[in-house]
């Protein structure tokens, strides 16, 4: 039974969807072929089995991956809790500007590090 499988194979110029076609061509089971070069895509049809055509097309040196089918747009995920506006939150009280804070201990300078 004819299948058709579609492969999402990374080719750059005529010459990589030469290397594609010459390994399809030889592949025994392949009825027909198609190679899209400016999607990237190739899809085969004939009596193979899709890991067989997928670990055919990688012997072509290029790296292959089944073609993934868009996924369907997921639901708006709602928040279970209720969002307060950012004008209800009050800052905390026991929180400092960075300007007021101290160092906790005495930072020295580059020179006096190295020469310690």
């Amino acid at each position: 039974m004819a299948q058709t499988v579609v492969l999402k194979v990374k080719m750059s110029c005529q010459g990589c969807a030469g290397a594609v076609r010459r390994v399809l061509e030889k592949t025994e089971g392949v009825e027909t072929f198609d190679i899209d070069l400016k999607e990237q895509k190739v899809t085969v049809k004939g009596n193979l089995q899709p890991d067989a055509v997928l670990q055919t097309v990688s012997k072509s040196g290029k790296q292959t991956a089944f073609w993934e089918a868009e996924a369907p747009a997921q639901p708006e995920v709602k928040p279970t809790e209720d969002v307060k506006p950012a004008e209800d939150v009050k800052p905390a009280e026991d929180v400092k500007p960075a300007e007021e804070l101290k160092p906790t201990e005495e930072v020295k300078p580059a020179e006096a590090v190295a020469t310690a």
